[in-house]
């Protein structure tokens, strides 16, 4: 008689079924108990990988943020193309999974390889004329920003996201203007403040004023 064993645990298997888990239930369904069940072992079983639910999603927000491409500039690339082609790899990242950016921003460390990686972007910035405080700070700014994005991104219904034409109308009876009120316009030549334009509007701003930051020279760029 032939018996089937379970594949061996392991920290990569548990994580990826945590992040399969993700989609499945949401942030506040995945529990480790329920991780275990789905792979057919009881909770004592995960400890020897993950011993609390806080050290599971660790891992998956690494993995979110890893799955994002990290690494330098492409040979050629300026810093502008490298940042908004890594800010809009990391939105990608994060929107592939239900409750991605909760996720990510639970997470309390990232692994030694995420963390050797982000180093090597400081440093390829620090040879772009970066200080590396300006560095860490720009590549900061621009992580928070596409972050706070998505978290808004998740939170609302897809079909609330385009404003559709009940809404722009109950907006209509309550500003002054009626439909010619400034906020109007502005939704219906702009789109939702969560469209594609949106986001690309302020990650423009974002390196625009790393630009400027930069060209002001590096006492522009010491520490406050």
């Amino acid at each position: 008689m032939h018996t089937h064993k379970r594949p061996r645990l392991t920290r990569p298997m548990l994580i990826e079924t945590g992040l399969r888990l993700l989609d499945e239930v949401g942030l506040e369904g995945l529990t480790v108990r329920r991780l275990a069940a789905e792979l057919g072992v009881r909770s004592p079983a995960l400890y020897w990988h993950v011993r609390t639910k806080q050290e599971l999603l660790d891992g998956m927000a690494d993995a979110i943020i890893r799955s994002a491409g990290m690494g330098p500039p492409r040979d050629g690339e300026s810093w502008q193309d490298w940042l908004a082609r890594r800010a809009r790899a990391y939105r990608a990242a994060l929107l592939a999974h239900r409750d991605g950016a909760r996720v990510v921003v639970s997470a309390r460390q990232l692994s030694p390889e995420a963390t050797r990686m982000f180093n090597d972007e400081l440093a390829a910035m620090v040879g772009c004329g970066f200080t590396p405080v300006l560095a860490l700070r720009t590549i900061t700014a621009v992580s928070h920003y596409v972050t706070g994005f998505v978290l808004q991104e998740q939170s609302v219904p897809g079909e609330q996201a385009e404003a559709p034409q009940d809404r722009l109308a109950a907006l209509a009876a309550l500003l002054e203007g009626g439909a010619s009120a400034p906020l109007l316009l502005a939704i219906r030549e702009g789109g939702s403040p969560l469209a594609e334009a949106a986001f690309d509007h302020g990650l423009r701003t974002l390196l625009d004023g790393t630009a400027a930051a930069l060209a002001r020279g590096p006492s522009d760029q010491a520490p406050t």
